[in-house]
C-alpha cells in the first residue's frame, strides 16, 4: 500500500523534477594582495558550510568563467565571487546571453563584492533585472568603513542573524530598479561622511552620493530581489577581507542568501557552520 501511495505522489511531480538542488559557485581569479579578494579560498569556505545542508549539491569552479558551460546544467542557483567591472565574467555579450537564458528559466543568482559591479549599459541593465541592483561607476562608491547592522527585515535571509559590526570595503549608493520594485534591503547603515574624503571619480565619489550622505539617507549594502518569473537574486557588497568570513553573522547571512536564491527553505536559525583558523588558511591564492 505504501508503495502505491509513493508511486501516486511521484506521478504528480513535473517532468525532470529532482529533490536534490544544485548550486554553482564561481570563484574569480587571483586579485589584490594576500588576504584580500581571496575568491577561491572564500568560496571553498562557503562550500564547506553548504555541503552540510541536506539535499544540496555544491559545484565549485575557480578562475572565473567555467571551462565548459555544461557546468550550469541543472543549476538552481549561481553564486559568483570575483572581480567585476569591465573584466566581469558575465560582461562579455555571449556570456551575458548564456546567463540571461538561465535567468529566464528562473535560476537564482547571487553576487558578492566586486562581482556586483559591471559597466553601465547592457550589463548594468541585465543586472537590474537579474539581482535588482548593481555598482554603477560614477554613481556608487567603494570605501572601507565600519558598518553597524543593528536591525534586519523579516526575511528568510536574515534568519538566525544577530546584530554585528564589521569593517570591510562596503560598496554603497547602488543603482537599484526604479522604485525598488521587487527589491528588499537586507543590510542597511548610514556611512560616515569620512567615507567620501576622496576626490570624485568612478569609484570614489560623485555629487549624487555626497548629497545622499549629507541628507542622512541610509545605504543598502545587501539586498534581495525577485524577478517577474519568480527567479531570485541578491547582491552583497562586502567580502574584501578574507578574515571576515570567520565572523559568524557575516558568513551566515550570505549562506542564507545562497540557499534562498536556489529556493531552498532557510533553517529557522539560519545556516550554522563552524570554521577553524586552519580552514581560513586553506586554498589561499599565491600572491606577492
Amino acid at each position: 500500500m505504501n508503495l502505491i501511495i509513493l508511486l501516486s505522489v511521484l506521478s504528480l511531480l513535473p517532468a525532470g523534477f529532482s529533490a536534490e538542488k544544485k548550486i554553482v559557485l564561481l570563484a574569480g581569479k587571483a586579485s589584490h594582495g594576500r588576504g584580500e579578494h581571496e575568491f577561491k579560498a572564500g568560496s571553498h569556505l562557503l562550500k564547506k558550510c553548504l555541503d552540510a545542508v541536506p539535499g544540496v549539491t555544491i559545484d565549485l569552479h575557480t578562475n572565473g568563467w567555467p571551462k565548459d558551460v555544461s557546468a550550469f546544467e541543472g543549476a538552481d542557483a549561481i553564486f559568483i565571487y570575483s572581480d567585476g567591472g569591465g573584466g566581469h565574467p558575465f560582461h562579455q555579450p555571449e556570456r551575458r546571453e548564456i546567463i540571461g537564458k538561465l535567468m529566464a528559466k528562473g535560476v537564482g543568482l547571487g553576487c558578492a563584492h566586486y562581482a556586483v559591479e559591471v559597466p553601465k549599459g547592457p550589463s548594468g541593465e541585465a543586472f537590474l533585472g537579474w539581482i535588482g541592483g548593481y555598482f554603477e561607476p560614477h554613481w556608487s562608491v567603494n570605501p572601507h568603513w565600519d558598518a553597524n547592522f543593528e536591525k534586519f527585515p523579516e526575511h528568510p535571509i536574515t534568519r538566525g542573524v544577530k546584530p554585528f559590526k564589521i569593517r570591510d570595503e562596503w560598496y554603497y549608493h547602488m543603482r537599484f530598479r526604479d522604485g525598488m520594485k521587487g527589491v528588499t534591503p537586507i543590510l542597511t547603515d548610514l556611512p560616515p561622511k569620512s567615507t567620501l574624503s576622496r576626490q570624485d571619480g568612478p569609484h570614489s565619489g560623485n555629487p549624487a552620493v555626497r548629497e545622499a550622505v549629507e541628507k542622512g539617507e541610509p545605504q543598502h549594502v545587501m539586498w534581495a530581489a525577485v524577478r517577474e518569473n519568480g527567479g531570485r537574486g541578491f547582491g552583497f557588497t562586502g567580502g574584501h577581507f578574507h578574515k571576515n568570513w570567520a565572523a559568524e553573522n557575516f558568513r551566515k547571512i550570505v549562506l542564507n542568501a545562497i540557499l534562498w536564491s536556489a529556493k531552498i527553505e532557510v533553517p529557522e536559525k539560519g545556516v550554522e557552520c563552524s570554521l577553524t583558523e586552519s580552514d581560513l588558511r586553506e586554498q589561499l591564492d599565491v600572491k606577492k
